[in-house]
């Protein structure tokens, strides 16, 4: 299995119509066909000092292989939404994890 996890940073003082947009086509990324699984979530109410929860939202998304990542990243809704919602962040931190 590869698995996919995104952080983004949105940008202060977004209108809610901006992060409404960022949150809706977001969403459209896990019914991508080489997706596995998939799920946009955003910092759990957890308070522990080994947990960052700065981020604003995060994408995990698990492939069959890295063979399915790779046509993900040129699937195009992946990239209709970096077209659309890449103005709305102001960072983004990826780690991928392959099965050992």
């Amino acid at each position: 299995m590869f698995v996919h996890h995104v952080f983004f940073w949105l940008r202060e003082g977004l209108e809610s119509s901006d992060v409404q947009k960022f949150e809706d086509t977001v969403k459209t990324l896990p019914g991508i066909s080489h997706v596995k699984l998939g799920d946009v979530g955003k910092p759990a109410n957890t308070d522990r000092p080994v947990i960052d929860t700065t981020y604003s939202y995060s994408l995990l998304l698990a492939f069959e292989n890295e063979s399915k990542h790779d046509d993900y990243q040129v699937d195009p809704v992946h990239l209709k939404f970096v077209e659309t919602c890449s103005s709305l962040w102001t960072k983004v931190l990826i780690y991928d994890s392959q099965t050992v």
